[in-house]
Order: structure tokens, then C-alpha cells, then sequence
């Protein structure tokens, strides 16, 4: 499968420039269709406020919300305008508890969408439930820009972020369109658990899986030499000069939805890279 719709999500003006930068950068490279969310999300939650107060503070958050939406979308439309790419704006109004189901709905049929990383100084507020929403409720792989949006030798050399686990499987077949243009690809395991002499080593049936699609990969193994295995993780993706890192979403229940586990907040807090994730 190639990837063929990518689906990025703006909610404001200020970062919509570089955002939309990367995001037509790399649809370009992939010949690819670019959807555009533009989201003036309404954060007022009604109840808090006076006798009589709420239709007031409603009616103006909702128009606030509007407004942003169209602004969005017009600057959306105005960096696009000059692209020789395909693309499409969505300029939607959303509540915040509204949020997740929307997001869901368009990450859905999406083959990668597009986000930046949802923790440090650029970050607003939405941006970890736009994550969350699009990987555990769209079940849709994201493609997390590091702050300086997609290097010039995007996905030469790969990292793998593997365990074994069912997570980590999804994000490698998800990423496998981008693994397969890669020059060199590492399969990290920190702390492999020890097999019997007749069995195959760690990483091996994944490499072989992967060498079946064209993708040459090799096996680290490395010891966890810090108490954070993000840490770990990020200095081999450094080791190996890596400008990509595929690697599983991990969450937890929060009543019917998920919200990022531990582990995966540590690594998209620290990356430096893009990275693919999958749930």
C-alpha cells in the first residue's frame, strides 16, 4: 500500500505556516493527496458560570470558534494556492468534548496523517487529544513532527523501535511504504528477554518479514543503560544519523477512550526525528 491521502489537522494560525509546509512537502514527495482540517474548537464548557451567563459566554465562545476556523482555513488556502499538489480544506467548528469523535472520523481514511509533537514550547493545549484521537479512535498511523518539520534526507536511514508487541507490529507494516525507500534500516531491541539455543534470536522473524518487502534491515541490540527506554531509543536513532523512527503508540483507558502511556510520552517529548506510531 502507498500512501496516497495524508490528513494534517490545524487548529491554529501561528503554527499553520510551518505545518503546512511539511505536511505539502511530503505529499509532494509521495505524490499525494493533502486533506487539510481546520478546527475553531470551542473550549467553553457550560456550567460554570452565573445564573443566565451561559447562553451569553456560549453564543461568543461559538463565534470565537468560528471565526478561527475561517481563519485557519484561509491561511490553509493561501499557502496551498501557489502547491502543484492535490489538496482539500475542511474549515469545522468543534466542541472540546467533541473533539475526539471528529478527529476519528477524518484520521479514518486517511493512509498517514500528519501532526506535530503534541508536547514542548509550540504545543498548544489540543494538540495530545488531536494525537490520541486520530491513533486509538481512528486507529490511523501519525506520522509526529519533531519542531523542525521533515529533514531534507527524511526516511534515508530508519530506526525500529521493537518488542515484539502488537503495537510495535502495526506501526512497522503501517510505516512499511517509508521503511521500503530507506537506505538502511535498524532494528532496536533494548533488553531482549533470552531465548533457548533452538530458537530464533530476537528481531529475527521481523527482519525476515522485511526482507520479503525489500527492506534491508539489521538487528541492535541494546543494553538499557538509562532508566528511560525513550532515552535509550533516541541515542541509537543519533548513533545511526536516523531521519525516521517507527516505533508502537502505547495508552492506557481513560472510560472509553485512551490516552498516551508513559513510555510514548517520554519519546515524543525527547525525539528530535519524525516518527511513525501506529496502536
Amino acid at each position: 500500500m502507498a500512501y496516497k491521502t495524508l490528513l494534517t489537522i490545524l487548529n491554529s494560525p501561528e503554527t499553520g505556516e510551518r505545518r503546512i509546509a511539511a505536511a505539502s512537502k511530503l505529499a509532494a514527495s509521495l505524490d499525494a493527496h493533502l486533506e487539510v482540517l481546520c478546527l475553531g474548537i470551542d473550549i467553553v464548557q457550560i456550567g460554570y458560570y452565573f445564573a443566565g451567563a451561559d447562553a451569553i459566554v456560549q453564543q461568543n465562545s461559538i463565534e470565537q470558534a468560528r471565526g478561527r476556523a475561517k481563519e485557519v482555513e484561509a491561511q490553509a488556502k493561501k499557502l496551498l494556492a501557489g502547491s502543484t499538489i492535490r489538496w482539500s480544506t475542511h474549515g469545522i467548528v468543534a466542541q472540546y468534548g467533541a473533539l475526539n469523535d471528529l478527529v476519528a472520523q477524518y484520521a479514518r481514511y486517511a493512509d498517514l496523517v500528519v501532526l506535530p509533537k503534541p508536547y514542548g514550547d509550540t504545543a498548544t493545549p489540543e494538540h495530545e487529544p488531536i494525537l490520541e484521537a486520530a491513533l486509538f479512535s481512528g486507529n490511523a498511523p501519525v506520522l509526529v513532527l519533531p519542531d523542525d518539520g521533515i529533514p531534507e534526507d527524511f526516511g534515508k536511514r530508519a530506526v525500529i523501535g521493537w518488542n515484539e508487541g502488537a503495537e510495535a507490529l502495526n506501526a512497522v507494516r503501517a510505516a512499511l511504504p517509508a521503511l521500503k525507500a530507506t537506505e538502511r534500516t535498524s532494528i532496536a531491541i533494548i533488553d531482549p528477554p533470552k531465548h533457548a539455543p533452538e530458537q530464533t534470536g530476537p528481531g529475527h522473524a521481523l527482519s525476515t518479514m522485511l526482507d520479503r518487502h525489500g527492506v534491508k534491515a539489521e538487528i541492535a541490540l541494546l543494553p538499557k543503560t538509562t532508566p528511560r527506554v525513550a532515552d535509550v531509543l533516541m541515542q541509537h536513532v543519533n548513533d545511526t544519523n536516523a531521519t525516521l523512527l517507527v516505533a508502537g503508540a502505547y495508552g492506557h483507558s481513560r472510560f472509553r477512550q485512551a490516552i498516551l502511556g508513559g513510555a510514548t510520552r517520554d519519546l515524543l517529548t525527547s525525539t528530535t526525528v519524525p516518527v511513525l506510531m501506529a496502536h
